[in-house]
């Protein structure tokens, strides 16, 4: 039996012909990762393990931006450690607040990830970078420290699923709305600890900002990791922004899948995630009559530049509704840099935005955005629990940068077609 493109990386990585699903292996890793609030665990770890250098200066990298810039002492603390530790042991990719921007948004950009890579990150959403037909997948603190100590993780083979996309989305259909969707077809434990591998003609339509929304939330149907083939526009972006080796990696014709899924991306419709789970989804023409109190446009999920320009477009030349407010973040410092030579922060601001410092603040009900009680977001974040952005009595609703612009100038969820 064929094996998969994780299980093809997995197998490479571990010095082994072929793998497969259920089998434990160590295997080698490209990156080792973490962020302001796992990596003071993960150093702690570090120490006790008793060696006294990491395994690779420039395959460690550490991005400070959950509560940065530092939003109390606790966070400033908390960024003091790992700043010592990236200064003490020489850690090549340590992004102090001004070179930063939300983690997932950065690493691709400084083409820190490539094609064929294994990364393992203390943080769940680390499943982006599948979108360049890496494996990628959030690991705790603990399996932190041991990469950055080892170089090495473990990991048992996962089995897959295929998602076969087919033709073109109308217009106002991305990659949120398709990976809503699908989360909504399967559940948030539909994927449990499976790879989700996505093929189909339908992703010539898709962006690699759709493609990195997609893999970014594969965590929320329960999968291990999210992948997608390298093709044209994957080898465009990794030479634009990266000058590593890479591997191409590619299924074989008679890989086995747990189960197969065909979605008609020409059918699908703007798609709103309710409380309190990523899974409860409704089409845009299901949804009523919602106000909301805040909208949040950005995160790793939805803060990069296709994301903003989405937004601005349909935002350009109206107000936000003055019973509400809206947050931009911007994935990082470049794409701040862009909005502001595109047009674009001055779009945001002129409609009354808050046009923000690359930070997950609001996502995680950090800062920048908390809720109080009884309160309503719409956000292009990845996750909506109870308590997620603030008030265990507040909700969360997710949606793509092109509802969620719409619905900030009429104050309820909106579909884009309307304004």
């Amino acid at each position: 039996m064929g094996m998969t493109m994780t299980q093809k990386i997995l197998a490479a990585h571990a010095g082994l012909e072929s793998v497969k699903a259920g089998q434990l292996i160590e295997a080698k890793l490209d990156i080792v990762h973490g962020n302001d609030v796992t990596t003071p665990v993960a150093v702690k770890e570090f120490n006790k393990i008793g060696v006294k250098e990491v395994f690779d200066k420039n395959k460690v990298t550490i991005v400070p931006d959950h509560f940065t810039p530092n939003k109390d002492i606790k966070s400033a603390e908390h960024c003091k450690i790992i700043r010592e530790f990236a200064n003490e042991k020489g850690v090549k990719n340590y992004f102090e607040v001004g070179q930063m921007g939300i983690e997932h948004c950065l690493l691709p950009e400084a083409g820190l990830v490539v094609p064929g890579d294994v990364v393992i990150g203390a943080d769940s959403h680390t499943c982006t970078y599948g979108a360049l037909g890496a494996f990628s997948t959030g690991v705790g603190s603990t399996d932190m420290a041991v990469g950055m100590a080892r170089g090495v993780a473990w990991f048992k083979v996962p089995s897959a699923l295929k998602f076969v996309l087919k033709n073109k989305p109308a217009k106002w259909i991305s990659g949120k709305d398709i990976i809503l969707h699908i989360i909504g077809m399967i559940g948030v434990d539909g994927a449990l600890y499976k790879s989700m591998e996505f093929v189909g003609d339908g992703l010539e339509y898709l962006s690699m900002d759709d493609r990195f929304t997609i893999a970014n939330m594969a965590i929320e149907a329960g999968g291990k990791n999210g992948i997608f083939p390298v093709d044209e526009k994957t080898l465009e972006y990794v030479k634009e922004h990266s000058n590593k080796e890479y591997t191409v990696f590619e299924a074989d014709s008679d890989a086995e899948y747990d189960a197969v899924y065909e979605i008609d991306l020409s059918s699908l419709r703007p798609t709103v995630s309710f409380p309190h789970l990523p899974e409860n989804t409704k089409t845009i023409d299901e949804v009523g009559d919602i106000e909301i109190d805040q909208v949040v446009i950005g995160s790793c999920t939805n803060g990069r530049m296709d994301d903003l320009r989405i937004a601005s477009q349909i935002l350009k030349g109206k107000k936000v509704n003055p019973k509400l407010r809206v947050i931009i973040l911007p994935g990082t410092q470049n794409i701040y840099l862009q909005c502001i030579d595109e047009g674009i922060a001055k779009t945001f601001v002129e409609a009354g935005c808050v046009f923000s410092t690359p930070t997950c603040g609001p996502c995680l009900g950090g800062h920048m955005g908390i809720l109080a009680k009884g309160e309503r977001a719409l956000s292009t974040t990845n996750r909506n629990f109870i308590g997620r952005m603030g008030h265990p009595e507040s909700e969360v609703y997710l949606c793509s940068p092109a509802v969620a612009a719409a619905s900030a100038i009429t104050g309820k969820i909106t579909s884009p077609e309307s304004v």
